[in-house]
């Protein structure tokens, strides 16, 4: 007797359907097997599904004769435990311990040896594929059904172990569905303990990242210790728009792959903020790994990468992020194929002047040869720099400032405006697959952000006499294009370029 029970795999942040045949020989010589390009971990589902069926009070497979088990497509790499549950549910139906109708149920987890069901990682993708494959019912783990159920339109049943399970697929206790949460409220989440209104000072900067938040620019902050550059970083997620649903699904696919998501959580709400340091390999930057997992820069898609201390990476590492940067997806490539992930970051960068510290600072002396200065500013590669949107220095605070009681502007107030921004873009780039300004082509540059006689004249003067390559070239417009919104105006004028310009002009 044979059986068929569908399930899913996670290839990137895709689902793809995988149907586990099992069939069942009687009168010969007992074998477990199992076909389908099958990795250790699915192998290994042999001995768990065996002891938690045998647990749970059913007829395990040794008792039986040859167990055939196939996981088709056999062309797709199979792996992790997340196979159990339909396996063990296609051995009961196929030896004629459990009946029921299997058409449009998709089935995931892991066994434990005493028939409980564990988490997994990936529920979300593997919803997101159940529902546009129009399945009905996806039974998952009990602790992953709160995620699960964020899709909707999709029943979604929470099993807590392999009896429970059969009983409800009988029809003798049913389990009850999980409810769908309140979307609005999970998505008008804006947590943080960080205000722009203690920040002393520094409003050049706070203007900057004032802009990058509202057209999604990238930032480095260059100057001596102690005069808030990580302060400004971490502040700045405090002014970021709260994300979409949109957004916030693909960012929890990401977490959910990693395996990174809080199983009490069912959706990410917050923009993510990362910080690797600056010890940190290409591998955990870029993502990688013999089954590719998302790295860093996947994991703040759609938030901010904080690259602190900017110039003491690695060369090479710092390098991976060039193709990142304009493309906003990464494509890792191994032997046995490749996948991209997204990787839409705003990218923060900090960094000193040079090995001391306090070549721009007006107050202390600089101890280091302008030998060493050099090759301290020359660790990061004249590419990476120019795909960075604006270059600000941030100078020493004084003392006055920093006793002043009075506080400035509040990351509300700041926000407020930003989202006003963001909302022309969302209006004006509703018909292409781009969100901000910062995302413009070419194409979508001449006719969104078209400069007159003036402006163009400033910034062509300024070309030359700085030397901007052609990107920085159009990244000056593409900031004109931001500060015109913050404005709301509707045509860039040359105020907007001249104040751009000076975002992107280096010491």
């Amino acid at each position: 007797m044979s059986s068929k029970i569908f399930s899913s795999a996670t290839i990137g942040l895709s689902g793809a359907l995988v149907e586990v045949e099992v069939d069942v020989l009687k009168n010969a010589l007992h074998n477990f097997t199992i076909v389908g390009l099958p990795d250790t971990a699915v192998k290994e589902s042999r001995d768990r599904v065996s002891s938690a069926v045998k647990n749970s009070g059913f007829k395990p497979p040794h008792q039986f004769g040859r167990v055939t088990l196939n996981l088709a497509p056999a062309d797709i790499q199979k792996s992790g435990p997340i196979y159990d549950v339909p396996i063990a549910i296609g051995f009961l139906v196929a030896t004629g311990q459990l009946n029921f109708e299997s058409k449009n149920k998709m089935f995931v987890g892991e066994l434990a040896l005493d028939g409980s069901v564990r988490s997994i990682n990936g529920i979300l993708p593997i919803a997101l594929f159940a529902k546009e494959l129009g399945i009905e019912e996806l039974y998952v783990p009990k602790e992953n059904a709160k995620e699960a159920s964020v899709v909707g339109d999709l029943r979604v049943i929470g099993v807590s172990n392999l009896i429970s399970l059969v009983k409800h697929l009988s029809k003798q206790e049913l389990i009850q569905e999980e409810r769908a949460p309140d979307i609005e409220k999970l998505c008008n989440n804006i947590e943080t303990e960080l205000d722009m209104k203690y920040i002393k000072g520094q409003e050049h900067a706070k203007r900057a990242l004032e802009i990058a938040a509202a057209g999604g620019h990238n930032i480095l902050f260059n100057g001596p210790p102690g005069s808030g550059k990580t302060l400004l970083a971490k502040t700045f997620i405090s002014i970021l728009p709260k994300l979409t649903f949109s957004e916030a699904l693909d960012v929890t696919k990401i977490y959910s792959i990693a395996g990174l998501l809080n199983k009490k959580q069912e959706l990410i709400s917050t923009r993510p903020f990362r910080t690797p340091h600056h010890s940190a390999s290409g591998v955990s930057l870029i993502g990688g790994g013999s089954v590719p997992k998302p790295g860093e820069i996947s994991l703040a898609h759609r938030g901010v990468l904080f690259l602190d201390e900017f110039a003491e990476f690695p060369r090479g590492v710092l390098e991976n992020l060039r193709q990142p940067l304009e493309d906003g997806v990464v494509t890792i490539s191994r032997a046995k194929g490749s996948l991209t992930f997204p990787a839409h970051f705003m990218l923060v960068a900090a960094m000193n002047p040079c090995p001391c510290g306090f070549s721009t600072d007006t107050e202390k002396e600089c101890i280091c040869s302008p030998m060493q200065i050099s090759n301290y500013t020359k660790k990061i590669s004249g590419p990476i720099l120019d795909r960075i949107d604006m270059h600000i220095e941030v100078p020493r605070i004084h003392i006055n400032k920093l006793e002043n009681e009075q506080c400035g502007e509040s990351s509300e107030q700041i926000r407020e405006r930003v989202n006003k921004a963001r909302k022309i873009q969302e209006d004006r780039f509703k018909d292409l697959d781009i969100t901000t300004n910062s995302e413009m082509n070419m194409q979508i540059i001449k006719k969104y952000a078209s400069l007159d006689d003036s402006s163009k004249e400033l910034l062509r003067n300024a070309a030359e006499r700085l030397d901007f390559s052609a990107r920085t070239y159009h990244r000056i417009i593409k900031l004109s294009r931001t500060i015109a919104d913050l404005a709301n105006e509707k045509n860039i004028s040359k105020m907007h370029v001249a104040e751009a310009i000076q975002f992107r002009t280096r010491s």
